[in-house]
């Protein structure tokens, strides 16, 4: 049975929530290419491949980024296929859930959303602590934005009247 109609958020509430919607299965895209990408590469030495590029564009893997990129490919070259696979269909799933939730105004979209949100921030703030740079700082205000609008709807959602059906 669904659930009964409630009244509709503030406009502008209601267009940061889709704007969020939008974001979480814009993620689940760019998840799904980035899995497909990895699976047409899995028959080729992502090792050698990584080294080629940076010799292409002048990176040395010494250097700090280059030498994450490395860390991450030797990783993805010691998981087996199938866990790629299920790791990477799950995220893409969690993502496009989240964004059906919200963009149908579901609260339980947005304590999803709420909860996929805050998975992050202790792990966002510790590598901020860590390794200080503006990258690290925006992907933790974009995280506590996206956090923001959630709670204020989940708030809002609090204040509206509960509309029980006739019989």
């Amino acid at each position: 049975m669904p659930s009964p109609p409630t009244a509709s958020p503030p406009a502008g509430l209601r267009h940061a929530v889709r704007g969020v919607a939008i974001f979480e299965a814009l993620k689940g895209v760019t998840a799904l290419v980035g899995l497909l990408g990895l699976l047409e590469l899995l028959h080729h030495d992502l090792h050698h491949l990584a080294l080629e590029w940076m010799g292409h564009i002048g990176l040395s893997p010494q250097q700090h980024y280059p030498a994450l990129l490395m860390q991450a490919v030797d990783r993805v070259n010691a998981t087996p296929v199938h866990t790629l696979v299920w790791l990477g269909g799950l995220y893409i799933t969690v993502r496009w859930v989240e964004a059906w939730g919200l963009w149908q105004d579901r609260a339980w979209g947005e304590w999803l959303g709420v909860l996929s949100c805050s998975i992050y921030v202790p792990l966002e703030v510790q590598h901020l602590l860590h390794a200080p740079h503006w990258q690290g700082a925006a992907v933790l205000l974009i995280n506590l934005a996206l956090l923001a609008v959630l709670a204020l709807r989940l708030r809002e959602r609090r204040r509206e009247p509960v509309r029980v059906e006739g019989p």
